[in-house]
């Protein structure tokens, strides 16, 4: 009998493996210079980022997380402050608000993409709101413009999370800034943990690189208490090479989501993130199913059985963690997400033999309506 073909939920050494020698050819030469912390690989690094991402400054860090509550800090984010997330995210959304010493503020998403609700959101603002953070998602960016056209006149800054939307069109420019996480799954790849900070703003951006530098704008001067968040030269190395493949990994995304939904279109008890003319510009992070009827687990057990992978991303809201457990937060759609999302593999190198594999598991699981 034929073995099961293998899918997991990405292939890092497949991607890797074309960019082997360029990049060990650059490592080796950060070893002859002992350049390993910053240095002419980072600050080239953050030009080709500024660059292609259409933005006046790119600033790298140690992780998107950095990257999340550096900008806040910049932004003057604070105790006694608000800033109002999603509720249905990655806990590191609602961490850096902590880490600031502010207050997140839960707001609930829309069931169609699981971004935030903006109905919610202008019912969460209050005196105390310093800043939103809108949140995009398994890769589709949030529209700006109705939010920045809710906030026009008050004084509430937006944080873009766009650690999950690298390549996703006009993340960075239209808000105060926006975080970037290049953690090894995501869509633009470094060898490790490593972040980047984007604005348009001349003053976000020179605070930003004194805060990642222990608060420092020149050696052994120190204006106010920062971090040491410096992105190393190896990071920088692997994310250079992958830089200019990103838009023709993304078109394969977008092909392998396309060919997903074509398939499982009328299977009866699963609805899947649409595509409609506004996910146009989605960079498919992940392709998430809502599985309805308690029946995730047993469709994540049936893939398995057939060597398919899945992931549940995230299995609660962020107002159900522990630190943030007992607050009045009714988010009814985060938590329904958090009940039914099952993310599929998705990645550039997939085979047409695998995608069939995962194509073929869902489909066996559910009738035809």
């Amino acid at each position: 009998m034929k073995a099961p073909v293998k899918v997991p939920m990405v292939d890092l050494p497949a991607q890797a493996r074309p960019l082997r020698a360029a990049i060990l050819r650059d490592w080796a030469q950060a070893l002859e210079t002992g350049a390993f912390i910053g240095g002419p690989q980072v600050s080239a690094f953050e030009a080709e980022a500024a660059k292609f991402l259409k933005v006046k400054h790119a600033v790298a860090c140690n992780s998107g997380t950095d990257a999340l509550f550096i900008l806040l800090r910049a932004l003057g984010v604070g105790p006694g402050d608000e800033v109002i997330v999603p509720a249905f995210s990655f806990f590191a959304t609602a961490e850096a608000v902590s880490i600031c010493g502010a207050k997140p503020v839960f707001c609930d998403i829309r069931r169609d993409d699981f971004l935030l609700d903006l109905g919610e959101l202008k019912r969460a603002i209050t005196p105390r709101t310093k800043a939103v953070i809108p949140v995009h998602l398994y890769g589709k960016p949030l529209d700006l413009g109705p939010l920045k056209k809710l906030l026009a006149g008050k004084k509430i800054a937006i944080v873009e999370d766009a650690c999950q939307s690298f390549g996703a069109p006009n993340l960075g420019g239209l808000g105060d800034g926006a975080a970037f996480s290049f953690y090894p799954t995501k869509n633009l790849s470094a060898a490790g943990d490593a972040g980047l900070m984007v604005t348009q703003s001349d003053e976000i951006a020179a605070l930003a690189r004194q805060l990642r530098e222990h608060g420092s704008p020149k050696r052994y001067v120190h204006d106010q208490v920062g971090y040491n968040s410096r992105m190393d030269a190896l990071q920088a190395i692997v994310l250079r090479h992958k830089l200019p493949k990103l838009k023709s990994w993304i078109a394969a995304r977008r092909k392998i989501a396309k060919a997903y939904l074509a398939a499982f279109k009328g299977l009866e008890g699963l609805e899947s993130l649409g595509l409609p003319p506004a996910s146009k510009d989605s960079v498919w992070h992940q392709f998430t199913l809502r599985v309805k009827g308690d029946r995730r687990e047993a469709l994540k057990a049936h893939l398995e059985e057939r060597g398919v992978a899945s992931a549940v991303f995230y299995p609660g809201p962020m107002h159900r963690q522990k630190p943030y457990a007992g607050g009045n937060w009714k988010s009814p759609e985060a938590e329904m997400a958090a009940r039914e999302v099952l993310c599929l593999p998705i990645f550039p190198e997939m085979s047409a033999a695998q995608l069939k594999a995962v194509i073929g598991g869902v489909k066996s699981f559910y009738p035809r309506a």
